[in-house]
């Protein structure tokens, strides 16, 4: 991927690592442009980087979708790169009784919302990158959020496959495999302890230039390459 003079959409754009994307692409000299379900947190956004382009749309929603793609096609059809990165991240137990509302909230904003957004934006005639955030819990499950680990594994099995079927539209597909990060994904002060986002985005910048195209980062990396045996190990630590 070429890092600069693109016209960039990063979903869930205004806060965590959409957001760290989007100050990093801005100062690569690119224009970006970042959707997400609170005004708040794209005002914020905004005037925090007054060149920063923002679109208020929920994702869980189809129509809202189909806006958005809508509206980047008639204002923005210049556009050359998706980042799917809006994902949720919720405490959850089978035995909860909101446990099937809070996998189905999860289910829409990290799985059925990327994919559908995919399907539209790939008829885009200028399109040549797509980036997918997935997790290092794509590769071992974190059982206190057994719908969030899912999700990521589905994501992360999607992009594989889309690498491939894109290949005939000379389409890049990039996988971002974050670790967790100190943002306030799943709740506030759940991850205080975690790498900060920065850390995270300059080593993804640093592999993109080298031309990798999956990007780990501290745990993801050891995830991403680890063989059963680690991963069990893994598990076994992190679900006492």
């Amino acid at each position: 991927m070429n890092l600069s003079n693109n016209k960039i959409l990063i979903t869930g754009g205004a806060t965590g690592i959409g957001l760290g994307l989007a100050e990093r692409f801005l100062q690569e000299n690119n224009t970006v442009i970042i959707c997400g379900r609170r005004a708040s947190a794209l005002i914020e956004a905004k005037e925090k980087h007054p060149s920063i382009i923002t679109f208020e749309c929920d994702l869980t929603k189809e129509n809202e979708r189909i806006g958005l793609y809508r509206w980047i096609a008639e204002n923005h059809s210049d556009l050359n790169v998706l980042v799917n990165n809006a994902g949720i991240q919720q405490w959850m137990h089978i035995g909860a009784d909101d446990f099937y509302r809070k996998a189905t909230q999860e289910i829409e904003t990290n799985v059925l919302a990327p994919i559908h957004l995919t399907a539209l934006f790939v008829e885009l005639p200028n399109l040549n990158t797509v980036i997918n955030v997935t997790s290092g819990l794509a590769f071992v499950q974190l059982t206190k959020v057994p719908v969030y680990c899912a999700t990521k594994a589905f994501f992360h099995s999607f992009t594989m496959s889309l690498r491939h079927m894109l290949k005939d539209k000379n389409i890049e597909v990039i996988e971002m495999i974050p670790p967790a990060l100190n943002t306030d994904l799943g709740g506030k002060g759940l991850h205080d302890g975690q790498p900060a986002v920065s850390e995270f985005v300059d080593s993804v910048f640093d592999q993109m230039k080298a031309g990798k195209t999956t990007l780990t980062f501290g745990f993801s990396e050891i995830m991403a390459n680890a063989n059963p045996e680690a991963i069990q190990s893994a598990f076994n630590r992190m679900n006492p």
